[in-house]
Formats: C-alpha cells, structure tokens, sequence
C-alpha cells in the first residue's frame, strides 16, 4: 500500500478534545505529524467533517478536516 501522507506521522497517545459548535467530545491522537492525526473517538457519529481540535495540556488549537473516518477512528488534515 502506497503512503499518502504529506509528511509521516510520529506514534503518540495523548489525550485530545474536538471541538464544534460549542460542543466537546474527548479524544485520544494515536499519530502526529505536521500535516494531520489519527484521532480514537468512542462515538464518531456526529462529529463534522471540520472542527478543532484541541491539546488541554499545550492549550494548542488545530483547524481540521476529516479525510477518512473508521470505526472508532478519524484520520484529519490540519487546515
């Protein structure tokens, strides 16, 4: 399988929330790079296909945009 990545991904477990419309929903970043994330979520259903995602401990906000989703898994581009 060819990689598609603009830029490769770093391994990581940190904790993350995606933010929209006033609205929260905890995650955690599986992989990082410059480019995008692999985010675990415990309920995909209703998280738009643009939000922000937010780091708590660095208090870091990325634009995103979902450009796969799987299961309890939602691979973002960073806007």
């Amino acid at each position: 399988m060819d990689e598609q990545r603009a830029a490769p991904r770093t391994r990581i477990l940190i904790a993350g929330t995606i933010a929209f419309a006033g609205r929260a929903v905890n995650c955690m970043v599986r992989n990082l790079s410059l480019s995008g994330a692999a985010l675990d979520v415990a309920r995909p259903a209703g998280i738009p296909e643009h939000f922000t995602l937010v780091f708590p401990a660095d208090r870091l906000r990325m634009l995103c945009r979902v450009v796969w989703r799987k299961e309890n898994r939602i691979g973002v581009a960073f806007d």
